[in-house]
């Protein structure tokens, strides 16, 4: 099985890098069902990269149906500690217009259809979500962002709906009042399951267009949006291909304290384990499962 370092979870505009090498599609199996789609391996500036399609090729899974712990689960058996996830978004502010990059550190989540624990019956454990992504993983980010000439916000709230319908006026408006950000419906469950995989995880919101309620809303074309859409592949693939070297360098990751969120978050003794849980999570959570 191929083996990367850092993975980033998107859509398939952004795996059209320019120097990738060595460019592969691998299926990785997982105990916790199938991915998206396979994984395509490649190495920028001599870095192992593993991206995956969240959708799937083509676009082929709505955001409810996408089995995020696979997923997850899948970039951790392959040698994965570092996931850059990118995402459009819709603002719910007048500040980040379309094209705005968005380097999120909240996240409130709405979700309510999806599988959002490795763990259960058999092995409880608890993570701290009050940091929900990892800050030295931003700060590469945001670096990056600037070296490529991106317009970024450093921080901001993400409201993860479940979809696949867009908010109300009325939903919109209140998410507004919560202080939210930025709107998609993606990244939850998906940094959580991060956390539990002692991933370091950060996100990147791309506006493509403003949520319902903004006055000229209904204003915006079809045409307009993907023309948006397309300039965001091109800046996020420009942002992964500044980032990379920034994160491969970095001496302090391994001091990261993402990477030992389970250090005291299992609760079951080891004598009352489910032995099939203990053998599902190896990959996930074999560190402490020792």
């Amino acid at each position: 099985m191929a083996q990367a370092s850092i993975g980033i979870i998107g859509g398939s505009g952004v795996y059209d890098i320019e120097g990738l090498e060595n460019k592969r599609w691998e299926k990785v199996e997982s105990p916790f069902g199938e991915p998206s789609d396979e994984l395509l391996f490649g190495e920028l500036h001599g870095v192992k990269l593993a991206f995956l399609p969240r959708h799937g090729r083509g676009h082929r899974i709505p955001p409810s149906g996408i089995n995020f712990r696979a997923n997850i689960d899948a970039l951790k058996r392959v040698g994965v500690s570092e996931v850059i996830s990118v995402s459009a978004v819709g603002s719910l502010r007048e500040h980040l217009p379309p094209g705005t990059f968005v380097i999120v550190d909240q996240f409130i989540d709405r979700t309510f259809d999806r599988e959002k624990s490795f763990f259960g019956n058999g092995l409880v454990a608890h993570v701290s979500m009050a940091h929900p992504v990892c800050k030295r993983l931003g700060d590469h980010i945001e670096k990056a962002a600037w070296e490529a000439g991106i317009a970024a916000m450093r921080g901001g709230t993400y409201l993860v709906m479940e979809g696949p319908q867009f908010s109300s006026l009325a939903e919109s408006e209140m998410y507004r009042t919560w202080g939210c950000d930025v709107i998609g419906m993606t990244n939850m469950p998906e940094a959580k399951l991060a956390r539990e995989a002692e991933l370091c995880y950060a996100t990147v919101g791309m506006v493509t267009d403003y949520d319902c309620w903004h006055p000229n809303h209904d204003d915006v074309t079809v045409d307009q949006i993907i023309k948006v859409l397309l300039a965001n592949a091109d800046k996020a693939k420009s942002l992964v291909k500044h980032v990379v070297p920034h994160v491969a360098s970095d001496k302090q990751a391994c001091e990261c304290g993402c990477r030992s969120a389970l250090q005291h978050a299992l609760i079951t003794p080891a004598e009352a384990r489910d032995a099939a849980m203990v053998e599902k999570l190896q990959a996930v959570a074999g560190r402490v499962l020792k």
